[in-house]
């Protein structure tokens, strides 16, 4: 009898492990996922007129501003967040960078799951949906891209979204003007599952 348990529970156990393996996810490889083709492609419609008109606009309105500015505006954006009244995040989301970035997510069918463009400081110029804060500054997003050089790429390790069951990736990189001088930054962020069956099916 004592046997019987024994056998039961190392079986049960067996299975058990085997189900909570087969649950975890399967890491997707981001680095080889996101080829230069894939870049090239997400570059040619970032690097558009209304990309570039939107960010020059928004560094000649805030010209190079100092921290505890960027503080406030941060801290409003959090606050509006929560809040009824939206001033500062409704005129983001309604300016044409933000509506054109929209399309293009959309557009996308569902291979870009968020899209946002930065200045020169670091803080949102347009969006496809609201981020969690204003500024991107301190984040290695615009550490890695705007500071370094202006054709500077980081792409950042994937994450498993456990409500959509999908691995998602942010790519990177410098935005720059027509003289190819640094003027912003962009991230968009890869539904990588998508783009993994994507590959695979060679599209």
């Amino acid at each position: 009898m004592l046997l019987g348990r024994l056998l039961f529970t190392a079986v049960s156990g067996l299975a058990l492990s085997g189900a909570v393996a087969a649950a975890e996810p399967v890491s997707l490889d981001i680095q080889k996922l996101v080829t230069p083709e894939v870049i090239k492609e997400m570059r040619s419609w970032i690097e558009s007129d209304i990309v570039r008109i939107s960010i020059d606009t928004q560094n000649s309105r805030f010209a190079k501003l100092d921290r505890s500015t960027i503080d406030t505006l941060d801290r409003q954006w959090v606050q509006e967040r929560e809040s009824e009244d939206k001033p500062l995040i409704a005129a983001t989301l309604s300016n044409p960078l933000s509506i054109y970035l929209s399309r293009m997510q959309g557009r996308s069918l569902g291979l870009y799951a968020e899209i946002f463009i930065m200045d020169q400081n670091g803080l949102n110029v347009g969006q496809s949906s609201i981020t969690s804060d204003f500024w991107q500054g301190d984040e290695a997003k615009f550490q890695k891209t705007y500071d370094v050089a202006p054709d500077a790429v980081f792409i950042d390790e994937p994450e498993f979204d456990d409500e959509m069951k999908i691995w998602r990736g942010q790519v990177n990189f410098t935005v720059t003007d027509a003289e190819g001088k640094s003027i912003g930054a962009a991230t968009v962020e890869l539904n990588l599952t998508e783009l993994a069956r994507r590959a695979k099916a060679g599209a």
